[in-house]
């Protein structure tokens, strides 16, 4: 299989995976609130001159806290009103506004379209008829022009229309705020939700009542669209302030204008402040005093009429906006109620109250601000109805306290059925409690201290696995050649071919029907499928959209980009089914601009393919059935000019191409063209000309021997064609992909496929092809290498449904293409591909223990296959149907499965073969469809629950034995519901919680008690459709809900404001959505695989679940206890352990055999007494033991140093010995075994320990030793001040080989890091950016990173003066030194974090011999350990943070921790290597999986422990040389030794070999590949598949390693050695660097990229010189540089050419110097000798001999230029030379006349050199750049200084 995974554009960079990908786009609701900074003020006067009773809604600032300005007051439970603006006495009581402005005259109004004054006979009056199928043509706008305004400042505005039957219409209210905005207010039913700006609401007109509110998103679908036939004339009344006051937290100023769209009837306007009720007449209301309720009865202008003996409301409709009382806003204009509620009038059975994210935002700010205290969290309480309510303030000061009292009553938690004086409502975490009585009041409540579900974004899109959707034939090369972009569906993806990584542009809302590139790649063409198509152009650097524009086009198949960007071509289908050909003009979307339409042209001709041509923007090519037309746009017209075909105008044409390259004597559009077709004919179209020039048709070859008979037989059917400067590809539908010569006379190169080749694209560096297939493959072939790696495998269908494996961490998937697919979850590579060839998998589940993969099929086949033997296990057939649900219990014991007809199967999975246990039949809902939550489990295996027997019931029965233990009716449970409620997803919360979650049609999720079934808590709204999926995690915290095509994460416990965020990317709908084992990713399945980042943390790695615990400890269990230690991973410690004050303790690694030794690991109470004070513990029968000790910290006020015991047999007897033994970790397992033990003395103050005089380095090159330094730091040096640096470090070339482990990569974040000397370099390996991590002094020695890749720590050597090395540790995020710890002596050979982070461990290297143990929390020496022989290599346990084993000289030791109160100790078992091996170093270790440790040794074994038992049973042999460097995942192992091969192998039979003991062999361990490399291995870090990984030598170098592509590349490359010299191009854009192993290299200073390199074996390259004054640019033929070597020859380079263009051999002895004249015709070389030679670059001849400093080696050699005859000497060129014996020489040259003429001779006195010193300084000169004749010198003299010498002057300066 191919594969996609491999490391980057940029020096092969990119490796990581946890870097793919954006997030997807992500909407929390309907809409976002602007200005949500309100507050609310009452009584007095704020700083605001808000008057008594009012509130406002403002922007202030108090002391930095926004939205407290004017908070004066005390605040209330309610909202109050904005001040309104009082109108002007002309418009009181009311206004006529038709009346005012005469719109019968139209000479302040306007109208457009078909608008026309008609007489109603049932209104008896005028009414205006507003007409036309498009709205924005047919209209009535008052007043006449957009700068005129209304100035109607009344609050309420009155409009009489009835909509016409059938039809829609449109009204665009524009008024004006205080704060001088302009807001547009519509509404129609062309809306279909509700939408919110800045600057604009757009609401939704309904007829009739529905639960339209925010919370819904939209109202019912039921109620959208036309007007109904029967629609009535209505009274719309429009409460303008509280618009926006509610919607935007906007004051109102007055109404601007109005327009009104067809197609309607209106009868008038009219603005008022008083509330109109038509229901009431003038009696009436003066009876009931409604005037000074601001209740007045309709006038008659705007009363209609009602017939004697009927109502109202039973012939009109009344619609307040919004609703009074409410000040909840809705998302739909809508008749709620019967009347208005001014008039007394309340409804029976109101609308319940939801809200969305942007409501409850703006609530939950209003009461942050206005709350006085804060409020407790309580769990949300459901009610069966709301009464209802307003919104009204206390009437006295007392009512707030009665309120609060009220409130703290109701709050208790209630059960469903109960009955109490008050009820809630929950809603995402905001409570509205409504209470009964005389005075209603509504009051919003924060439950929790945050706002909203948090982080934010919680998913990050990383991967998707899928192409095509709508079509497989879109697929296009970047510019750089380093990615793919290509379509999935609705997203599209670009793909780094090297890395893997995915980036995503999201934005289309159906699939992606077409791709086009500009021809520099800045600028990317998409088409949408569907109805409603359109094109998005995006920025493809940033991923930005620039455009987005409908295309006018139904179908758009086919999109061109011209080279600029600034024409786009597209091709489709109209609205008739017509071919439709649109060209855009894009010139100004970059600069902001809109995209306008160039020309359109209809045509009747079939187009497949459409082009711009590449010389000319305004002109195409397209091909298609029996045509090849040409296309030119001239003065706005789109005309065509087929192609005469002759006999060949009956083929099927499918893709065209251009000839690339170009000739200077050929005009641009002298091309050919190229045009392929289904019956293997390739016509050349001369462009030019119009005419085809020559056909070819292709046939397909022929088996060798069989020569073909019939010429004119069937020819390759050619879907794709692509050409480049040399050769040509093609792609057929036999599944070929063809590379041709341009004459078409033979096939090159050619790979085949499974499914026919879509299409075909050449890489613009013609290296590499792009194939896709229609099986949806995305894949390439390497020309160079002719190797095909495949980028993309995915599903040619929907996805039905997947599982998730946790220990092989693999995904299998079951799609509608009748395929099942495993995959792995680390790569998100395809493993396995079954296929059923008659049956569709539907059903998909992973044994949770076993390699055991269960599928049930649609003939009601349920199948079991072995993984691990890729074999079909067994065939069960106890249903008839399709299975709808498949899982097995979570410990694995126990398979379900049900189908479409009820039947329920109980399976028993004990052994790998299952079998049948007991079926039932009409158990499980048939109507209730098939998905993956049909059948669940609870955690501990004992529930099982399900939609059934009909899908009003939701079933559990006891998994065990299918006994029905509840049966919940979820129909009963909404009584206010009239339609009945069915259920659809079940879901088991985890154990503790004992919870069901049930979604159901209603679109809520029920929470019910797992054993009662009583209803604990509902969720409502959870999607606009019904719930297709639910999940919810581990820890219980996050809930997954599926539906409408989106992605919603849920806060479990409802804690917040906002309790779920929504994520947008599929365009079907979701099938299933679930969490991955470890929590750290979610993946959801529909048209493609998603996989997300999960970004909150797990329970068990969150801050609050390290909270200390009284109950746990580091280590459970007490001291002294005899039970089983248990592992404590999840158990915090009880207290932070204290370091040792004590020097490490010295220890004697014995191995002296005791007889009935019951432990391993043993421990004695009884320490020496001999000469030691203060030792208090005595052993029982007063004898000392030798031999048995624990390793543990000293703590002591003293400063302690450790005597070693001498090893010796012990006296006791067995008995005693078995009696003395401690607490029995291991009971029984080494009872037959030596024990070998660390032994530990008291510690005595005054005596130093004395170390091993073990210092002799052992054979084992895993050893760090520091390069030998030549100079060292000054004693009086000081750093600059932080921020005035004149020197910053910018990048570093090199990787340090000499290191030991100093590389680390995480592939889940994409952390990269290395050293180079004291440096750490952190690289961003997409990018190449770099940071540099300063701090180390000395060379550093190793890194290791944490777990969770937060923590850094690198160790260096110890600087002069000081007694340790020092360990620094690091924050990745900003990379801040948070600690600096020091504790051994020489060096750190090794260092690791333990599982959980919790501790790190040190080795010290073998002059060291010490193992020091941190705490991670404060960096606390925790316990320090000195061992008598060398260790070489550390490593903790991957399954307990207690367990970690070290490797040394013929032995391993596992080591154990314990704590014991405030001590930590360290346990030890020594356990040799198998005589077999002989006397062998063990030098590396790893940790495999199950329990399995993996050794190598220097003599190239493998051994394999089991870390159970502490034995080895198994060894291969795996190399010739010493195994530095294993790294082991899952089951592959890889090996790096000092052979220079890294080798990787398969170890899966190694678990059942283990089984077999001592007896296991080796011939079942495969190696699988081997890569040779440039050096000794020496650091490694792969993924956690082994598939891909980078590795470090002694070269320098670090290499990618892809073991799927057996493909290794170089990443970082530096000298291996010292590097001598560096210069600078003339330009200052590149460098070149020579080095001691004979290399020059060229590097891009702008990328800090290797250009090129020149090698020269067995030399060492000592100095070097760039060519100055380039003729051309760089890249021309005079870039040259010149180096000299150490056998006295002098090289040439050619950059260009890459070659070495010259070789001369002026000198006997090793060249120290070399220098270019000023005009690069000479140059000038100095040798160890002293003499200086002048040749000729041209000829090679030595021009001169200067022997001047013979007898001294030169140091410098530099020119300059001068005036001809400057200092009294002819010549145009100044140049010196320096020699180590402190004299210049400074010389005037006419290289054209072979004039050299001496011109002056410094030397510089010294003193006698000091004794102690290696090498003196060197002697230094050089011409001052901006003071001509003036040069400085520095070097060895009698002070430290530095000299101006003036050539003029002939004196110093």
């Amino acid at each position: 299989m191919g594969s996609s995974r491999g490391l980057g554009a940029r020096r092969y960079r990119g490796c990581h995976r946890g870097w793919w990908g954006l997030g997807a786009q992500r909407y929390w609701g309907c809409h976002r609130l602007r200005g949500m900074r309100a507050t609310l003020g009452l009584g007095g006067h704020g700083d605001n001159g808000v008057s008594t009773g009012q509130g406002t809604l403002g922007r202030g600032c108090v002391n930095g806290v926004p939205g407290t300005e004017g908070n004066r007051g005390r605040p209330c439970g309610g909202t109050v009103p904005p001040p309104i603006p009082v109108p002007a006495a002309w418009q009181r009581p009311y206004l006529n506004i038709f009346k005012h402005f005469r719109v019968e005259e139209w000479k302040r109004s306007a109208r457009e379209g078909d608008v026309a004054a008609l007489t109603d006979a049932r209104l008896k009056g005028t009414v205006y008829r507003i007409r036309g199928s498009v709205p924005a043509s047919n209209y009535l706008q008052l007043p006449r022009t957009g700068t005129q305004s209304l100035g109607l400042a009344g609050r309420y505005l009155y409009l009489l229309f009835r909509p016409m039957p059938r039809k829609h219409f449109v009204v665009h209210l524009d008024v004006a705020t205080q704060e001088n905005q302009v807001v547009r207010i519509s509404f129609s039913t062309l809306f279909k939700e509700f939408k919110s700006t800045a600057t604009w609401l757009q609401f939704p007109f309904l007829f009739g009542a529905a639960e339209g509110s925010l919370g819904d998103g939209t109202a019912r679908r039921d109620l959208m669209g036309a007007a109904p036939a029967d629609v009535r004339w209505t009274c719309l009344v429009l409460d303008l302030p509280s618009i926006l006051s509610l919607y935007l937290s906007r004051r109102y100023s007055h109404l601007k204008s109005v327009k009104l769209c067809s197609n309607l009837l209106v009868k008038n306007l009219c603005t008022s402040d008083l509330v109109f009720d038509p229901g009431v007449t003038f009696s009436e209301a003066r009876r009931a005093d409604l005037a000074c309720r601001g209740v007045a009865p309709m006038p008659r202008e705007m009363a209609f009429p009602v017939p004697k003996g009927q109502k109202w409301h039973d012939l009109y409709d009344y619609i307040r906006f919004p609703s009074e009382g409410s000040k909840l806003p809705y998302d739909s204009i809508q008749k709620i109620c019967p009347g208005p509620a001014a008039g007394g009038r309340v409804s029976e059975d109101p609308q319940p109250v939801t809200l969305t994210k942007a409501v409850r935002d703006r609530l939950s700010l209003i009461h942050q601000i206005t709350s006085p205290k804060a409020m407790p969290r309580r769990r949300p309480v459901i009610t069966r109805s709301i009464p209802e309510v307003h919104l009204t303030a206390p009437g006295s000061p007392a009512a707030l306290p009665a309120g609060d009292q009220e409130l703290e009553k109701t709050q208790r938690p209630h059960s469903a059925g109960d009955a109490g004086p008050s009820a809630a409502v929950g809603d995402g975490g905001i409570h509205v409690y409504a209470h009964r009585g005389s005075e209603r009041t509504i009051r919003a409540t924060h439950t929790g201290s945050e706002e909203r579900l948090l982080p934010d974004p919680i998913l990050k899109l990383r991967m998707i696995i899928g192409f095509g959707g709508c079509s497989t034939k879109w697929a296009l090369w970047t510019r750089n050649n380093a990615a793919v972009v290509y379509p999935c569906h609705a997203v599209i993806v670009t793909l780094q071919i090297q890395t893997g990584e995915q980036r995503f542009f999201i934005g289309h809302t159906d699939k992606v029907s077409a791709l086009a590139f500009n021809g520099n790649s800045t600028l990317l063409a998409s088409a949408q499928a569907g109805p409603l198509s359109v094109v998005r152009l995006w920025d493809f650097p940033t991923g930005t959209c620039l455009s987005v524009f409908k295309t006018h086009v139904r179908s758009l198949l086919s999109l061109s980009f011209s080279y600029s960007g600034a024409v786009l071509c597209g091709v489709g289908k109209d609205g008739h089914g017509k071919t439709l050909v649109v060209v855009w003009n894009a010139a100004r979307v970059t600069r902001g601009g809109e995209v306008a339409v160039l020309a359109k042209a209809h045509t009747d001709v079939d187009i497949q393919a459409l082009k711009i041509a590449f010389f000319d923007d305004t002109r195409m090519v397209s091909c298609g059935r029996d045509n090849i037309r040409l296309w030119r746009v001239r003065s706005g017209a789109l005309r065509s000019c087929p192609v005469n075909l002759g006999e060949y105008h009956s083929l099927e044409f499918t893709d065209l191409a251009f000839e690339e390259g170009h000739a200077a004597e050929r005009e641009p559009e002298d091309r050919t063209l190229f045009v392929c077709s289904k019956s293997g004919h390739v016509l050349e179209v001369d462009y030019k000309n119009v005419c085809v020039r020559s056909v070819r048709r292709l046939l397909p070859a022929e088996p060798r021997g069989c020569p073909r008979q019939d010429k004119a037989g069937p020819g390759i059917a050619i879907n794709s064609i692509s050409f480049s400067s040399t050769f040509c590809a093609t792609g057929s539908e036999d599944g070929y992909l063809r590379l041709w010569p341009l004459d078409f006379s033979a096939v090159v190169l050619e790979a085949e496929h499974e499914a026919p080749v879509s299409s075909v694209c050449i890489s613009p560096d013609s290296r590499k092809v792009l194939c896709t297939t229609a099986a949806g493959n995305v894949g390439y072939l390497d020309i160079q290498s002719q190797g095909y790696n495949t980028l993309m495998r995915s599903h040619e269908d929907s996805v039905l449904a997947f599982s998730v494996e946790g220990i092989w961490k693999q995904m299998a998937t079951v799609s509608q293409d009748n395929t099942i697919r495993v995959w792995d979850l680390g790569s998100m590579q395809q493993l396995y591909d079954f296929t059923a060839a008659d049956e569709m998998p539907c059903a998909v589940a992973f044994h949770p223990t076993q390699r055991v993969l269960a599928c049930g099929f649609d003939s009601g086949m349920v199948r079991t296959f072995c993984l691990a033997a890729s074999d079909l296990l067994v065939e069960h057939k106890q249903h008839r149907t399709v299975i709808t649900g498949l899982t097995f219990s979570p410990d694995g014991n126990f398979m379900f499965s049900c189908c479409l007809q009820g039947t329920l199967a109980l399976y028993s999975c004990v052994a790998q073969k299952s079998h049948v246990l007991r079926v039932l039949g009409n158990v499980v809902a048939r109507d209730a469809g098939s998905g993956p939550d049909a059948l669940v489990v609870s955690g501990d295996s004992h529930l099982l629950a399900f939609v059934g027997p009909s899908k009003y019931v939701v079933t559990v029965m006891e998994a065990c034995s299918l006994d029905e233990l509840l049966r919940v009716d979820i129909s009963i449970l909404d009584l206010n519901s009239t339609a009945l409620d069915s259920a659809g997803r079940v879901c088991f919360a985890p154990v503790p919680r004992g919870e069901l979650l049930v979604s159901t049609s209603s679109n809520k999720i029920l929470v019910l008690d797992a054993k009662t079934g009583r209803l604990v808590r509902e969720v409502s709204p959870v999607h606009k459709l019904s719930c297709s999926s639910l999940a919810l995690s581990k820890d219980g915290r996050y809930l997954l809900t599926a539906g409408d095509k989106v992605i919603k994460v849920w806060d479990y416990r409802m804690h917040f404001a906002v309790n779920f965020q929504v994520y947008i990317g599929h365009s079907e709908p979701v099938r299933q959505v679930a969490f991955t084992p470890d929590q750290r990713h979610v993946i959801s399945v529909g048209d493609a695989i998603f996989l997300w980042d999960f970004l909150a943390l797990p329970a068990e790695r969150s801050p609050r679940a390290q909270a200390p615990s009284s109950e746990s400890a580091l280590l459970p269990g007490a001291e002294g206890s005899s039970e089983k230690l248990k592992d404590a991973s999840e158990t915090p410690r009880q207290t932070v352990p204290l370091p040792s004050l004590s020097s490490p303790p010295c220890l004697d690694v014995s191995s002296v055999r005791q007889a009935g030794c019951q432990s391993i690991f043993s421990e004695s109470d009884k320490e020496e007494e001999a000469g030691l004070p203060g030792s208090s513990r005595m052993a029982a029968n007063g004898d000392k033991d030798a031999s048995v000790g624990v390793v543990e910290s000293a703590r002591s006020e003293e400063l302690l140093v450790v005597r070693p015991k001498v090893g010796r047999e012990s006296s006791r007897s067995p008995g005693e010995s078995a009696n003395a033994a401690g607490p029995e970790l291991f009971p029984g397992t080494a009872s037959h075994r030596d024990c070998f033990l660390l032994s530990v003395a008291e510690l005595r103050k005054e005596t130093k320990s004395p170390k091993s005089q073990c210092s002799v380095r052992p054979d084992s090159y895993r050893h760090f030793t520091p390069h030998f330094k030549a100079s060292v730091l000054p004693q009086n040096f000081l750093p600059p001040p932080a921020g005035r640096e004149v020197l910053k470090l910018k990048g570093v070339i090199g990787y340090n080989g000499n290191g030991r482990g100093n590389m680390v990569w995480n592939p889940d974040t994409g952390f990269f890091a290395y050293t180079c000397g004291c440096v750490i370099v952190v690289e961003d390996l997409h990018s190449g950016s770099q940071n540099h991590w300063l701090g180390h002094a000395e060379e550093i020695s190793t890194l290791t990173l944490s777990h969770d890749a937060q923590v850094l720590a690198s160790a260096s050597g110890k600087r002069s003066g000081d007694s340790h090395c020092h360990i620094r540790i690091w924050n990745v995020q900003d990379g801040v030194c948070t600690a600096s710890l020091s504790h051994h002596e020489t060096q750190v050979q090794a260092m690791a974090f333990s599982r959980d982070d919790r501790f790190l461990v040190t080795l010290g290297d073998y002059s060291d011999q010490t193992i020091a143990l941190w705490n991670t929390y404060a960096y606390e020496l925790i316990s320090s350990t000195c061992i008598s022989e060398p260790v070489h290599d550390v490593a903790f346990s991957p399954f307990s943070h207690r367990d970690l084993a070290c490797v040394g000289k013929g032995a391993v030791m596992f080591w154990l921790l314990e704590q014991q109160g405030a001590d930590v100790n360290l346990k030890v078992h020594r356990v040799p290597a198998p005589d077999v091996l002989g006397p062998v170093e063990l030098t590396s270790l790893c940790y495999g999986d199950d329990g399995l440790l993996y050794s190598g040794t220097n003599s190239g074994q493998i051994c394999v422990w089991d870390t159970e038992t502490n034995c080895c049973f198994m060894t291969w042999e795996a190399d010739e040389g010493e195994i530095g460097v294993l790294v082991c995942g899952r089951d592959r192992l890889v090996s790096g030794s000092n052979t220079k091969r890294i080798r990787l192998w398969a170890v899966a039979a190694v678990q059942e070999l283990r089984l077999k003991g001592a007896d296991a062999r080796s011939s079942s361990v495969l190696l699988e590949h081997e890569i040779t490399l440039d050096g000794t291995i020496v650091s490694a870090a792969f993924d956690d598949s082994l598939e891909m990984g980078i590795v470090g030598t002694t070269a320098g170098t670090l290499w990618y390693v892809n073991w799927t592509e057996s493909t290794s590349i170089r990443l970082i490359s530096g000298h291996k050695n010292k590097v001598t010299e560096v210069c600078f191009s003339p330009d200052e854009t590149h460098c070149a660097t020579c080095g001691e192993d004979g290399s020059v290299r060229i590097w891009s200073l702008g990328s800090m990229e290797l250009v090129v390199q020149f090698q020269v074996l067995n030399q060492s390259c000592q100095c070097l010189a760039w060519k100055p004054h380039p003729v051309v640019a760089w890249g021309a033929e005079s870039q040259h540089v010149v180096a000299g070597y150490s056998d006295g020859t002098i090289r040439v380079f050619s950059i260009s050419r890459t070659e070495m263009e010259l070789k001369m051999h002026p000198h006997a002895v090793a060249l120290t110097a070399i220098a270019y004249s000023t005009d690069g015709e000479m140059i000038l070389s100095g040798g160890k000798d002293g003499l200086v030679v002048v040749s000729s670059p041209r000829t090679g001849m030595t021009i001169h001999v200067l022997a001047e400093h013979k007898g001294s080696p030169i140091t410098v050699l530099q020119c300059t230029r001068k005036q001809y005859r400057d200092f009294g000497v002819e010549g145009g060129e100044l140049w010196l030379a320096t020699s180590s014996d402190r004299r210049v020489s400074i010389w005037a040259s006419d290289w054209l006349k072979d004039k050299c003429e001496l011109l002056d001779w410094l030397s510089f006195p010294a003193p006698a050199g000091p004794e102690g010193l290696g090498s003196l300084p060197p002697s230094l000169a050089a011409f001052c750049p901006w003071e001509p004749g003036t040069l400085v010198y520095v070097g060895f003299g009698m002070q430290k200084e530095a000299l101006f010498y003036s050539l003029r002057k002939k004196q110093r300066r």
